[in-house]
């Protein structure tokens, strides 16, 4: 995978130092802190990784000595069998014929991460292997889950949890309809390189009732911050550059043809979902989300304050 460059930090270390010091100066007679929550949303290969470790970093260094704990989506997928029994109760909806859109997460298994996070509990912070099953992937056995908020250490303060559809907010059916036969006239007469119109209305709409439960989720966050692509098809040449790299690292992997079908089953969201990312998840004026529109090279071409 080539090298994401950090031209990122300047943009979003100033706005979660400022979000963060808003919510301790709200929180300031409590006794104890409350848990401060961001979300980062970024279209698969754009870098998030890597932007989480540097967040995360400068929360858990000086001046902030912030305790933090990483939380991916990716982390809550269904265990593989749950995944596979999901596939064959919807055999004719091939949006969770693999993990990747909303319903093939545990979405209480996260909230209850968020719960024990914030009770400032002995908490297992899930972790899920990609590479398993011939790139399939399972989660990984619950005994090698990192363990933070243990006796005598120091109490997580800051989580931030990250992923493809974090943020992402349903729409309800007539919505999903509406954006669909859009993407279907367009089809008709070859004006459409998406994936959404290739889908039955049916399989859109069960994703999206899906996703009405990931508010739970969304809901908790002090702030936001959004790596949006100029253009969302960068997500083929950056998903293949990851998963080059997982099979160089693992010995075992999706090929490149089945990394094309597997983005092809994300693709529909990103059109659904992406444009109410873009305008704001809390609504217009906020001030609690960060937008950071990056071009094929991941550098960032603009920074919007929502």
């Amino acid at each position: 995978m080539s090298d994401v460059i950090d031209d990122k930090s300047r943009y979003y270390i100033p706005f979660i130092v400022e979000r963060l010091k808003l919510h301790q100066k709200t929180n300031v007679e409590k006794e104890d802190q409350p848990l401060f929550v961001i979300g980062m949303n970024g279209v698969q290969g754009a870098g998030k990784t890597t932007l989480v470790i540097t967040l995360a970093e400068t929360l858990r260094s000086p001046p902030y000595c912030l305790p933090t704990a990483v939380l991916s989506v990716d982390d809550l997928y269904l265990p593989h069998n749950s995944q596979q029994q999901l596939a064959k109760s919807h055999p004719l909806n091939p949006l969770v014929q693999h993990r990747g859109q909303p319903s093939t997460h545990d979405v209480a298994l996260g909230i209850s991460v968020l719960s024990s996070l914030r009770a400032g509990k002995p908490t297992r912070i899930p972790q899920y292997d990609k590479s398993k099953f011939g790139g399939q992937g399972d989660r990984v056995d619950e005994r090698e889950w990192e363990i933070v908020n243990q006796k005598g250490g120091k109490k997580i303060c800051a989580v931030v949890l990250e992923g493809w559809c974090v943020g992402f907010r349903a729409l309800g059916k007539d919505d999903v309809q509406r954006k669909w036969e859009e993407a279907k006239a367009k089809s008709a007469v070859n004006n459409y390189d998406g994936r959404l119109a290739y889908n039955r209305l049916e399989d859109l709409v069960f994703v999206d009732k899906a996703l009405m439960q990931y508010d739970v989720l969304t809901d908790q966050f002090d702030a936001m911050i959004h790596i949006d692509a100029e253009d969302t098809k960068f997500v083929y040449e950056w998903r293949l550059e990851q998963e080059a790299s997982l099979r160089s690292k693992k010995g075992d992997g999706m090929t490149d043809e089945q990394v094309r079908k597997f983005v092809d089953g994300y693709y529909p969201a990103y059109e659904l979902y992406t444009d109410r990312l873009r305008t704001g998840v809390f609504g217009p004026n906020s001030g609690k989300q960060l937008r950071l529109i990056v071009g094929k090279d991941r550098k960032v071409k603009d920074a919007i304050r929502l």
